[in-house]
């Protein structure tokens, strides 16, 4: 493949006078119960904050970077759906599109999501156990959100959704499709993260299902996430080789992984992944790469990136990609504001980003860690 032409734009995204969003995002947004520093088994107390792949997306865009943002889902309501509202409600994404579904008194037939997660220390990694059957996000069906009215009518930039939301029911594979497909029609940039969770598909058809549910969303990408394992898993992408160690190697996989996605998928536009290798559960190396029609960008390498809480990192990844592809245009400065923001990130407790941009574009630049007085 060529070598990276950072004048070339990836994109063709729409311009932000015509649209009233920025970027908006499908997905579920669940209450994380986090027991800190103690077990999920032993603790007496959790700290709650709101959460979700897709979701996590938009709050990074809106809080970190100033977009216009909102976000489609569901929620049971009741006093733990108003609670995650209330917490929404601090990270500025509009909630427009939030559907309220009454409440049945014992979640028989709809509930709200709860994920319990520890973050791990040392030698003890992060532990994640999610409670969300029958959630209402997850009961969204196709015909239930007018599209046309999102997309045509006010105008978004950027979609994005993924393989989180993708797995929850039979429905929301569906309801993903037709958002894309609406997307596609009014010139919406469509990215998806395959985050593949082998918990979300163990009763639901396992890793074949998976790829079939992934590979027909994939022919209606523009921008594709995911690590590996994702690849391999959600697409059937199997790279020999792979060294589970840090640099070169792995990102020479990401480039032979690369040239099987887009020849599979030729409507990919942008392929972005972080780079982690787990020295413990608080001491990471991290990196991200890109590809594009030019060719590949590499962010700088953070090796020994000390980490509070990876909860969600991936997801600012993501968010900071975004922003440099939709306002700067150019791959090379994009993947370095998703690995900044992904790396700031998880300096802070919760799912989603505590960064703001001055702090991002610092980090790009080699701003270090002295106290700012």
């Amino acid at each position: 493949m060529s070598a990276l032409n950072p004048s070339l734009p990836p994109l063709e995204v729409r311009p932000a006078q015509d649209c009233r969003f920025d970027q908006v995002s499908l997905g579920e947004i669940m209450l994380r119960l986090d027991p800190e520093h103690n077990r999920i088994r032993t603790t007496r107390e959790f700290r709650v904050w709101e959460g979700g792949g897709e979701y996590n997306v938009a709050r990074g865009l809106r809080r970190c970077f100033g977009l216009r943002t909102a976000v489609v889902s569901a929620l049971a309501d009741n006093d733990v759906g108003r609670l995650i509202e209330d917490l929404m409600l601090q990270g500025g994404v509009d909630l427009s599109f939030l559907r309220w579904v009454p409440y049945d008194g014992i979640g028989r037939r709809v509930r709200n999501g709860l994920n319990f997660t520890e973050r791990g220390f040392g030698t003890r990694g992060a532990v994640g156990v999610s409670d969300r059957a029958y959630s209402a996000a997850s009961q969204i069906r196709p015909g239930e959100v007018d599209w046309e009215h999102l997309f045509g009518e006010l105008g978004v930039r950027w979609f994005h959704t993924g393989g989180i939301y993708a797995a929850l029911s039979e429905t929301t594979p569906e309801v993903i499709a037709e958002a894309m497909q609406a997307a596609r029609r009014y010139g919406t940039v469509v990215s998806f993260d395959l985050n593949y969770r082998p918990s979300l598909w163990k009763d639901f058809g396992g890793q074949s299902r998976a790829r079939e549910v992934n590979r027909r969303l994939a022919s209606l990408v523009d921008v594709m996430l995911g690590n590996e394992e994702d690849f391999t898993a959600c697409l059937g992408i199997d790279v020999p080789g792979g060294d589970p160690n840090f640099a070169s190697v792995e990102v020479e996989n990401f480039k032979r992984m690369i040239e099987q996605v887009t020849k599979e998928f030729p409507n990919l536009k942008v392929v972005a992944t972080s780079l982690r290798a787990v020295r413990s559960a608080t001491v990471n190396d991290w990196s991200a790469v890109a590809w594009s029609p030019g060719g590949f960008a590499q962010s700088v390498e953070r090796p020994g990136l000390e980490i509070l809480d990876r909860v969600g990192g991936g997801d600012s990844f993501a968010s900071g990609l975004i922003y440099g592809l939709m306002e700067k245009g150019d791959l090379s400065v994009a993947v370095e504001y998703g690995a900044a923001h992904g790396a700031l990130a998880m300096t802070t407790p919760g799912d989603t980003s505590m960064a703001s941009r001055a702090e991002v574009e610092n980090l790009m630049r080699g701003g270090g860690a002295r106290v700012q007085r």
